[in-house]
């Protein structure tokens, strides 16, 4: 992290003596980098990034809305607040594709159809961006991130509608999205479906699902302005692997853990029916967990940022199972 940030802090300097006085050539390009997923959480739904090719200029960089440090003080408890600031981050090309290749996670390259104007507006926004006073933003998830940034971006300096004959995932929800690079069986989906309310059931609009990085990549290359003019001009994949995200086992799923959770407290429950005491031990565990589960939930919608959280029917799941399972020594079956 802090060799990121201190290579940034180079790119930085150097910029500041010198990019606003560079004109970007006729044969400069500007493309939108499309990372693949990864394992872990914070990777999960990609990465998105821009580069600026100018072989004239000897120019190959990469920017991007996508870095923050663990070593902030007290950054859990701002990342669980939804306070958690990222930073922009650039590094060459070289040096970017070298981390994908890493963790063999394809990267796709989107070429802008854009006019020599502005290729310079969109460069000299990045660069504006990434001054120290501007560098950082209040990150969120669903709208500002690393994705939704760029094509904003993007977007005023086109200065028209972007129009795209991709739907994707438009008219479903959040949840629906989410699950789908989660995983629908992992801990992760449960964890993130017993957090999220009611909002994050409401179906997306088609600027909505902008916010994860292939859902814009897919977008992108269907769109045109309101003239016709195509939004990309050509497409390449960098051949660096086929990553993909391992299926959850079925030992390792969440329903399979919930299922023996049941099993668990109706064992219980059939040794206090022939002793015939309760273990109010147990209980009192389960509540106690359960109850701090209903906290953090009523903390995240009253005090965080995070916009999806929120209380929703599925938090009944647990005590539901508990209960079914306590009912072998209420009912004495």
């Amino acid at each position: 992290m802090w060799s990121k940030k201190i290579f940034s802090l180079l790119l930085g300097c150097l910029f500041s003596l010198t990019a606003f006085a560079q004109r970007l050539s006729e044969k400069a390009q500007i493309s939108v980098l499309t990372c693949s997923p990864g394992e872990e959480i914070y990777t999960l739904y990609g990465h998105t990034a821009i580069r600026v090719w100018d072989p004239a200029n000897e120019l190959d960089i990469v920017l991007h809305y996508g870095i923050f440090d663990f070593d902030t003080d007290w950054f859990y408890y701002k990342f669980f607040k939804g306070e958690t600031y990222y930073e922009m981050g650039a590094s060459s090309m070289r040096r970017f594709m070298y981390e994908y290749q890493q963790t063999d996670r394809p990267v796709y390259e989107q070429v802008l159809h854009l006019t020599p104007d502005q290729k310079q507006a969109i460069w000299e926004a990045l660069l504006i961006n990434y001054q120290p006073e501007n560098s950082q933003y209040l990150y969120n998830f669903v709208y500002d991130n690393c994705a939704t940034r760029p094509y904003k971006l993007i977007a005023n300096v086109l200065g028209d509608t972007i129009i795209s004959d991709y739907r994707g995932y438009t008219g479903r929800s959040y949840r629906a999205f989410i699950r789908h690079y989660t995983g629908r069986w992992s801990w992760t989906n449960a964890g993130i479906s017993l957090l999220f309310g009611p909002k994050a059931s409401h179906p997306m609009s088609s600027d909505e699902r902008l916010f994860l990085p292939e859902e814009l990549m897919r977008f992108l290359q269907q769109a045109h302005l309101s003239d016709g003019t195509p939004v990309v001009d050509a497409t390449q994949t960098h051949p660096i692997g086929t990553f993909k995200i391992a299926r959850t086992p079925w030992y390792a799923s969440w329903p399979f853990g919930l299922l023996l959770f049941f099993f668990t407290i109706a064992v219980i429950s059939v040794y206090d029916r022939r002793r015939g005491r309760w273990s109010w031990g147990v209980d009192a565990v389960v509540g106690v967990l359960y109850l701090l589960l209903l906290l953090a939930v009523a903390f995240l919608t009253f005090f965080s940022l995070h916009p999806l959280v929120g209380f929703g029917w599925r938090l009944l799941i647990i005590p539901f199972t508990h209960l079914c399972a306590r009912i072998i020594y209420i009912a004495r079956l």
